[in-house]
Order: structure tokens, then C-alpha cells, then sequence
């Protein structure tokens, strides 16, 4: 098995969501998710955010506000629903996953509250529909506003591995507190909620990053990753509260604390500009966790390789 470093696009193509996992692993905590909202206009016309993304140094694309009943990637047009996530991996040459959120509908509401479509909730459904359109991936997590609970994502995980089975890649967990009273800054996620996703069957767990939500220090990040790590699972620190439109320094200090604090993969998020980070911050961060000699392979790797 090649770590994610080292591979490209037919790697990519003949990997499982295990051989996914291990690749990821043997990268000792240098791999990038970059995330991007596809109903956003595309930061320049005739691409999609997610080329923009993966252009900029991204290993892996994480799809959000995608709807699994009514596929749409703005920037992909005369593209069939059903063959969307084939095309955009095939365009990118790099892993894709979705978004999908386990919404508690008894959940304490910290503010108003959005409802979202169906093809957006992590239910069984959801799940089976995203693994018919070929994602690499899912991620069970919540936007703001939405009212994801860890109690729901611990159901959610049970359902995505009954869906994807032990070849799935499935990440879980919470970057901010998603509209929900209780479960806020500090209190978005402790060692007891990682050990009940790992054993719900999560293969990366998903914390805030240093620096990224109030309470994130680095020794309390830290625990986490390393309760994570003890169960056999990876982690995924992220950035999902608008830095990954922050200065070119913020970003370097939220990586190095994200990679001493022991991350396996790292996120950046899409609200740098509507839809996307800015994407010399998914460059500044890649350089800051593997420097410039795999930024720039994965930067300019041919999708014919």
C-alpha cells in the first residue's frame, strides 16, 4: 500500500475506503481535505470549486450542501445526476466525499434552527443513495444551524457501516456546536463521546482543530487524538469556523498546533470566500504540514498518472 503522499489518480481509482484508511496512516499526519459547498457559484467561471481545491494542494475533496436526491455541483453542467460524483472524480483524480448530517430533532436549539432536504440527512436512505453515486467517502457532521448531536451521529455511524460495510471510510464528529445548546465550544466533544463514535464503527474521528473553536487548546485536542488513536481509529482536525479565510500566519499556526497535536488528516473548510477557502491558505496550509516538495507533486500530478 502507497501512502496518500505518493499516490495518484489510478491509485486512487482502484482504492477501498480500507486502503484509503491505510494510505492515509502511512502518511504520518500529511494529508489535506479541503471542503467546498457545491450550490456555490464557482470562484471563477467554467470549473468547479472542488478543481480549485485540489489545484491548490488538496488530497482529498469533501463535498458539502450536497443533496443525494437531487445531485448538483455548480460548475458541472450537461452531467447526468446519477454519474455526477463519477465525473468530478475523474476530472479531479483524488478521492470525493459528501457531507451528510445526523439532524436531532429533539435536539436544545442555541439559535434558530434550519430544516434541510432530505438528500442531506445521514439516514439510511441518504447513506445507500451516496454509495450508489461512488463516493470514497462520507462524513457525518453538521453546518451551523442545523441541530447535529453526538447522539445522532453515534446512530448514523451504526447505519453508515451497515451501508458501506468494513470497506467504507467513514468520518465523524462535530467542528463547532451546529445550533445546539450544550454541546458548544468546550463541550462540542470530549474523550467519552470518541470512544462511543469508534465504537459505532467510525474510522476518523473529526475534532475542531487548534485554535479553531473556543477551548480547543492543544493539550485538550491532543487527549482527544490520542483516545482516538489508542482505539484504532485515525483523526481529522478542521477548520469549519470561517479561519480558512484568515491571514497566511493563522493558517501556518492552527496547522503546526493541529500536527503536535498528533492529526492524521487535516480540513479546511469552504468559508474563505462563499463556497471555498481561499485557496493560497489550502497551499499555505499544505506547506506547513509536508512542505513544498508534496504540495507542489500533488499540485501539479497529471489525473492521467
Amino acid at each position: 500500500m502507497k501512502r496518500i503522499l505518493d499516490c495518484t489518480a489510478t491509485d486512487f481509482r482502484a482504492m477501498s475506503g480500507t486502503d484509503l484508511k491505510q494510505s492515509i496512516e502511512a502518511a504520518e499526519g500529511r494529508t489535506i481535505i479541503a471542503e467546498v459547498v457545491v450550490t456555490a457559484t464557482p470562484l471563477y467561471p467554467g470549473l468547479t470549486n472542488a478543481e480549485y481545491a485540489a489545484a491548490f494542494g488538496a488530497d482529498m475533496i469533501l463535498l458539502n450542501f450536497f443533496d443525494v436526491n437531487n445531485p448538483k455541483v455548480e460548475g458541472l453542467v450537461n452531467v447526468a445526476g446519477e454519474n455526477l460524483i463519477k465525473r468530478l472524480k475523474e476530472l479531479l483524480g483524488r478521492p470525493v466525499g459528501i457531507n451528510l448530517e445526523p439532524v436531532d430533532i429533539h435536539a436544545r436549539a442555541a439559535e434558530t434552527l434550519e430544516s434541510l432536504p432530505v438528500g442531506r440527512l445521514a439516514t439510511k436512505e441518504s447513506l445507500a443513495k451516496a454509495k450508489e453515486l461512488g463516493v470514497d467517502f462520507v462524513c457525518l457532521t453538521g453546518n451551523p444551524k442545523t441541530g447535529v448531536t453526538n447522539d445522532e451521529i453515534v446512530t448514523a455511524i451504526k447505519n453508515a457501516r451497515d451501508v458501506f460495510h468494513d470497506d467504507g471510510l467513514i468520518i465523524a464528529g462535530k467542528m463547532h456546536g451546529a445550533g445546539v445548546k450544550g454541546e458548544a465550544s468546550g463541550k462540542i466533544v470530549s474523550k467519552e463521546i470518541v470512544a462511543s463514535f469508534v465504537q459505532a464503527g467510525a474510522d476518523i474521528i473529526l475534532v475542531p482543530g487548534v485554535g479553531t473553536v473556543p477551548g480547543a487548546t492543544l493539550e485538550k485536542t491532543t487527549e482527544l487524538i490520542e483516545t482516538a488513536q489508542n482505539l484504532g481509529a485515525l483523526t481529522l482536525t478542521t477548520i469549519g469556523t470561517s479561519q480558512e479565510g484568515a491571514e497566511r500566519e493563522t493558517i501556518q499556526q492552527i496547522a503546526l498546533y493541529n500536527k503536535m497535536a498528533g492529526a492524521d488528516l487535516h480540513h479546511i473548510g469552504d468559508a474563505g470566500f462563499t463556497g471555498i477557502a481561499v485557496p493560497e491558505n489550502i497551499m499555505t496550509y499544505s506547506i506547513a504540514i509536508r512542505g513544498r516538495r508534496h504540495t507542489y507533486r500533488r499540485m501539479a500530478a497529471s489525473i492521467l498518472r
